[in-house]
């Protein structure tokens, strides 16, 4: 196929630009460090809701403990109100009783609150600690976002503006084989290097030519080439 050198560099601008809107543009090191972060941030905020929801189950369980002792005093001081106007002797015992039982159970619940308090405070630690964490890992979130939005935005070239430069039977022969630059000594489109005589059969075209690659037939513009 024909065509003048200037128009094969335009040839290899459309190629080139259509093939990297085909594939996914490769993320920066400042994009893989934000994502990574990103993903770092949600095992750290999990952790974080565990260790909240620990702290308000126990906190739940003390306020549970403090109602029962609360209402067992209420019981212990009725009884000994009754107990100071009573003369019946079983209504005695039996009041007598209650208020052993119930003295004895205000006494489980003062160590269970004992310990529920120590184990919220070592819980609340905890929260704090993975608070401090996912704090920090925001702050990191966010100078990491900073330097992303900082990035030069990236030119897309404008491939309807390539394709009006070229000739329609160009167009409608690369758009069957496509077009790749050829170094002198690998075809770019299939990413073959040429054995020597298919070398020098694409190198000594005449410099208005585009030549196809001798193993995909994808049309070559030489860049560079020499042997």
């Amino acid at each position: 196929m024909n065509l003048s050198p200037d128009l094969q560099q335009v040839l290899l601008s459309l190629a080139t630009a259509e093939r990297a809107q085909s594939h996914p543009r490769a993320r920066t090191a400042e994009e893989k460090e934000l994502q990574a972060l990103l993903s770092q941030r949600e095992g750290l905020a999990s952790a974080a809701a565990a260790a909240q929801l620990a702290v308000d189950d126990l906190e739940l369980e003390i306020l549970r403990i403090q109602e029962d002792e609360r209402k067992l005093k209420k019981r212990d001081l009725d009884d000994k109100h009754q107990l100071t106007a009573e003369t019946d002797p079983e209504r005695r015992k039996d009041l007598t009783h209650d208020r052993y039982a119930t003295k004895s159970r205000l006494a489980d619940l003062y160590y269970e609150l004992k310990e529920a308090h120590g184990e919220v405070k070592a819980l609340r630690n905890n929260r704090d600690v993975h608070g401090a964490r996912l704090d920090e890992m925001d702050r990191k979130i966010e100078a990491a976002r900073r330097a992303v939005d900082a990035l030069p935005e990236r030119e897309v070239a404008d491939t309807a503006a390539l394709r009006a430069k070229l000739p329609a039977d160009v167009l409608s022969l690369y758009d069957d084989i496509g077009a790749a630059s050829f170094n002198g000594r690998t075809c770019n489109g299939c990413f073959i290097t040429l054995p020597a005589a298919e070398r020098r059969e694409v190198l000594t075209a005449d410099d208005d030519e585009v030549p196809p690659c001798p193993n995909c037939g994808t049309l070559l513009v030489r860049v560079g080439a020499g042997e």
